[in-house]
């Protein structure tokens, strides 16, 4: 009968985290293999040592290369593959004269793990089973003392191996990562934190749970020194603040913060940091039942129609040594809460409160992204909401931007108080521009009621269009083409004929 294979994780480095299930699998085995640089050291081999027996044969998988340069005619890949298929074949024979065969996996078996590699070779063949073990980002977020993620947040594990490019764009859109294989690779990571505008909050562990351990912000890492077995870290964001005590004598400060137009995933990385690190959230109800409050965190909700009231609150909450987050959905400073806060913020009373904006997806955007590229060229953006201006600066503007043949991106064009602004306008539009002009109506965009539809200026009911609509008029130039899928593409051209 042939005999069985056992990956087992022996855990980061101390043999304390071995669990009960590896340590009685090594004392009973046949045969324990290991995977080993050309020293013929093995991490994994010394963290079991003291549950080997000397019956048992040992198997030590020597790499011929790690990153060194080879002779071998299949380069570096077709030597990593000839030793792994020889390494596979003194195993095979081994269970084939009925030897259990247990193969030592430093952290876990499956993570980034050497024993995957006589598993995708094996497996097939034998019984085999896969004995998890402590990993080494587990052990790096205990090192740190800082958890990895909470209630919603993104973990993203990483190899330093990829391009900085790559690694940047992963880092900005997550909010908790590790990123694993550093050593040679520590400068690329480093730059694609710093891309990623992650740098501040990365942090270096360098053996975690090992005698050798060593834990600094990785801002301070010098290259030259960076082994292996290290990794890099960007904690939770929400736990990191909540940590993270603002200085009694010191003020707060506000960050007006834009969640984009309903979509989660529009939410800006560097929108997330700044709503996990505040310690108040201020904002429209519906606003603010989009986001989870962390522990510590407090919501503050108020009617869409107190703009002022709502940022005096939010300074002084900031003047009392808070940091608070003002949310505002789309872009904060497009018709929404950052002119206000700065408006109030002139007041002397808030002179030494720092005010901060955090750009967000525009509603305008996620329409016109929805449908194509209608905002290809010129384009100007209006309200219809003269709750704030009168309607003849409203309608003085409409006739302006018609005349310069602009596309025009229309907020607010209607509400149940507000039902004659989008009638009227569609009247002044039309003494302008062609009954055919084209027009998108798009409601709820990214939300679950989502709807959108390209119609016509002549086409245009405005009993269809409510607040949660943006209309996108079109230009002279701008263009709707049916597909082959049968959907209509809207888009405006770059090029504008001369006069």
């Amino acid at each position: 009968m042939a005999g069985k294979l056992y990956g087992v994780g022996v855990g980061p480095g101390d043999p304390e985290l071995m669990t009960v299930k590896a340590v009685r699998l090594i004392e009973a085995a046949d045969v324990v293999a290991y995977h080993a640089a050309r020293h013929g050291r093995s991490n994994a081999r010394a963290i079991a040592a003291a549950h080997l027996r000397e019956s048992q044969i040992e198997e030590a998988l020597i790499y011929p290369v790690t990153t060194e340069t080879t002779d071998h005619p299949g380069g570096y890949q077709g030597a990593i593959d000839d030793f792994y298929a020889e390494a596979a074949g003194r195993l095979a024979a081994h269970l084939d004269a009925g030897r259990d065969v247990v193969v030592l996996a430093e952290g876990d078996p499956f993570f980034y793990g050497s024993y995957m590699h006589m598993h995708k070779r094996l497996a097939d063949r034998y019984e085999a089973l896969v004995v998890p073990g402590v990993t080494s980002v587990s052990a790096a977020s205990a090192a740190l003392g800082r958890p990895l993620m909470e209630r919603d947040e993104v973990l993203t594990i990483l190899p330093g191996t990829l391009p900085a490019g790559a690694l940047a764009a992963h880092l900005a859109s997550t909010e908790s990562a590790a990123i694993m294989k550093l050593g040679r690779t520590f400068p690329n990571v480093r730059d694609a934190l710093e891309r990623a505008g992650r740098l501040d909050d990365a942090w270096y562990v360098e053996r975690a749970s090992t005698a050798g351990e060593r834990t600094v912000p990785l801002a301070e890492v010098d290259p030259a020194g960076v082994p292996y077995f290290s990794l890099a870290l960007l904690p939770s964001p929400a736990a990191a603040a909540f940590n993270v005590e603002a200085e009694p004598d010191e003020p707060g400060e506000v960050t007006v913060i834009g969640l984009g137009p309903g979509d989660p995933r529009w939410l800006t990385p560097e929108a997330r940091q700044a709503i996990a690190a505040a310690d108040d959230l201020v904002g429209y109800g519906p606003y603010l039942d989009r986001l989870t409050a962390r522990a510590g965190q407090r919501k503050h909700s108020s009617d869409n129609r107190v703009e002022a009231e709502r940022a005096a609150f939010a300074l002084d909450l900031a003047k009392g040594g808070r940091r608070v987050a003002v949310i505002s959905a789309g872009d904060p400073g497009v018709f929404a809460m950052a002119a206000a806060v700065l408006e109030v913020a002139e007041d002397p009373q808030w002179k030494d409160v720092p005010v901060r904006i955090v750009p967000g997806l525009t509603a305008a955007q996620a329409v016109a992204a929805r449908v194509g590229a209608p905002l290809g060229h010129d384009f100007c953006v209006l309200s219809l909401s003269d709750r704030l201006k009168p309607w003849s600066a409203i309608e003085s503007r409409l006739v302006a931007a018609a005349g310069a043949d602009l596309v025009m991106a229309i907020y607010n064009p209607a509400s149940k108080s507000r039902t004659e602004q989008l009638v009227r306008a569609r009247e002044v539009l039309l003494a302008h521009r062609s009954p055919e002009t084209v027009v998108v109506i798009g409601r709820d965009v990214g939300g679950p009621t989502e709807s959108v539809r390209v119609t016509t200026l002549a086409g245009l009911d405005p009993a269809t269009v409510d607040m949660r609509c943006l209309l996108l008029i079109g230009s002279s130039r701008t263009r709707a083409v049916t597909g082959a899928d049968g959907t209509t593409r809207v888009y405006t051209p770059r090029h504008y004929p001369p006069a």
